[in-house]
């Protein structure tokens, strides 16, 4: 595997992880959702917010699209969780789209990362993807946990990069159109 095939499959995964914890969040009981609990942002309706908020944020500097910090800043939280998950769902077909479109050269070259106070910083695209998975990783390990406190028993999320995974998920990877 290619690290283009690499990063093409982790952003498969974003999609597929997300699709999987949304299906478990959206079973949530009434006030779930918002309730406050123990992580580092207070509920499941924040922390998974923040995910979108800084794939946002980070789409932006990818694609160059000049909104800089604004992209996180003037991000507007969404209530609904619903609503969230198709937020959600679009940006990562954004990424996907981004990864397919790679070359080789992309991976090293650099963009421009708006860090407010600290200033414009240049990134390699590789990067800031490495960066965006794990970020997104952590965050939705902490919705995980989360969920484990709910109604809702936590999806499993550790399958998707094995051949063996996709066997078994095979429904699901058609279903997303992975």
């Amino acid at each position: 595997m290619t690290l283009l095939e690499h990063f093409s499959r982790m952003a498969g995964n974003n999609l597929w992880s997300n699709d999987r914890l949304y299906r478990a969040v959206l079973q949530l009981k009434p006030g779930e959702f918002e309730a406050e609990r123990t992580s580092f942002f207070p509920s499941i309706k924040a922390t998974l917010n923040h995910i979108l908020a800084v794939d946002h944020l980070y789409l932006d500097f990818l694609e160059e699209g000049g909104v800089g910090a604004a992209a996180h800043d003037d991000y507007v939280p969404f209530d609904d969780p619903q609503a969230l998950f198709a937020a959600q769902v679009a940006a990562d077909w954004r990424l996907i789209a981004f990864c397919e479109k790679l070359s080789e050269a992309d991976v090293d070259r650099q963009v421009v990362t708006d860090r407010r106070e600290d200033g414009m910083i240049r990134e390699k695209i590789g990067d800031i993807l490495a960066h965006v998975f794990l970020h997104d990783i952590h965050h939705r390990g902490q919705v995980h946990a989360m969920l484990s406190g709910s109604s809702v028993a936590p999806p499993q999320l550790d399958e998707f990069l094995l051949d063996y995974d996709l066997k078994v998920r095979k429904e699901e990877v058609e279903r997303l159109g992975l």
